[in-house]
């Protein structure tokens, strides 16, 4: 006998409801602004590469160090977010990524595109960790997973839907330059929600806080921080832009349409997968969705180095999205809980930091070794460094997590 499909939508309804009102918000902010991004994103090395010209170390250059912008910027911005309160950041980042998206399609040279995508991350950058603390204050460690799981949900749907508008566009012949110019639709649907975001209170800073130093500080951190840290740095080292997965499934002879469909198939994936995960996380514990997420992303990199044929790009990509689903939310989910209350938007933006940096490096490598070597060495390094990051989480003296109270 057949499960009722109405009764399962008010399960997933009451689920949903049970969520805070501020998360919500947030995941429809990031729904749109995610469908503006990957309505451009699938599309840019190839707009960098055949219209505009540039070799593919550019791209590693463009996306490498828009990548290193955008979480470098995480750990002053969230840390400046525990002290002012988090709003002001959040509508600064979303306001500029709005602002420069569509100006990409009236780009005339990569020059130009590697401003536009500078200011996109920055804004990326000052909003991401003061928005991942917002959603950590409305929430417990009970239900953070599940919080982050449903956040990265909503974010990855509007990932969905972006390829898909630029797909049916591409098919109906519109120039990829007039594709670009449609992301100004999606980002003018986050205006209104940014004027609705709560205005989190200040918190009180901690009476030595003017006069600590960097080494002071850096010996009240939490050692598991230490370790997540070292992990998130050895994966984020062979963690190169996806961009390169991109320009592999070119290389193995899909077309620009089927490119954009398979990259949706892979945010679709992650679509789902990320709730369940994060909840996953709430129940059997952090680590091993964590370990299992860089498992899956060392077999995914794996099968692109050995991959011939362009069939074996959409199993690897919707393996690709499980990846993500497992590690995403889950690894915000994980610094919330250890970090102490009064420093989780700096402990965020750190560890966001320090992947940011070594995606840098990995970008840039990337690059270099995809046009002097070859393209396989790209994705056998990073293959390499995820079973490696897998390894030191295993052995990670993390404990239990501390128990928190959602803020009122």
């Amino acid at each position: 006998m057949g499960q009722d499909p109405f009764n399962s939508l008010r399960i997933v309804r009451a689920a949903r409801d049970r969520i805070p009102l501020a998360v919500r918000r947030l995941a429809w902010l990031s729904f749109w602004n995610d469908a503006a991004s990957e309505l451009a994103y699938p599309l840019i090395p190839i707009f960098l590469t055949a219209t505009l010209g540039a070799p593919v170390s550019v791209v590693g250059i463009i996306e490498g160090f828009g990548e290193a912008v955008a979480t470098g910027l995480r750990g002053p911005s969230g840390a400046w977010s525990d002290r002012v309160g988090r709003r002001r950041f959040v509508v600064f980042g979303y306001g500029l990524a709005a602002f420069s998206k569509p100006l990409l399609a009236l780009a005339p040279s990569w020059g130009v595109v590697v401003a536009l995508r500078f200011a996109d991350r920055v804004g990326k950058g000052v909003r991401s960790a003061p928005r991942d603390a917002m959603i950590s204050d409305a929430t417990s460690s009970a239900s953070r997973g599940t919080a982050f799981g449903y956040h990265r949900s909503m974010d990855t749907l509007g990932a969905v839907v972006g390829p898909l508008v630029a797909l049916c566009l591409l098919s109906a012949g519109v120039p990829i330059r007039w594709v670009l110019a449609a992301t100004a639709i999606p980002t003018l649907m986050t205006l209104p929600l940014l004027a609705r975001l709560p205005n989190t209170a200040r918190r009180a800073r901690p009476p030595h806080a003017k006069t600590e130093r960097l080494l002071a500080r850096l010996r009240q951190v939490d050692r598991r921080l230490w370790w997540i840290l070292a992990a998130w740095a050895l994966f984020s080292l062979g963690n190169s832009s996806d961009a390169f997965l991109i320009l592999r499934s070119q290389q193995l002879g899909l077309s620009t349409a089927l490119i954009v469909l398979a990259y949706a198939t892979y945010n679709l994936v992650y679509a789902c997968a990320a709730w369940p995960a994060g909840a996953a996380s709430d129940r059997l514990g952090r680590r091993p969705v964590l370990i299992l997420g860089l498992v899956v992303f060392a077999l995914v990199y794996a099968g692109f180095a050995a991959a011939s044929g362009a069939w074996q790009v959409w199993p690897l990509f919707a393996l690709y999205g499980l990846y993500i689903a497992f590690t995403d939310g889950v690894v915000r989910a994980l610094i919330s809980d250890i970090a102490p209350p009064e420093r989780v938007g700096a402990a965020l933006g750190i560890v966001a930091a320090m992947g940011g940096i070594c995606a840098l490096v990995a970008s840039l490598a990337a690059g270099f070794l995809w046009d002097t070597v070859g393209s396989g060495v790209v994705f056998a390094v990073g293959s390499t460094t995820a079973a490696l990051a897998a390894v030191v989480l295993a052995i990670a003296p993390l404990g239990a997590p501390r128990a928190q109270s959602p803020k009122s």
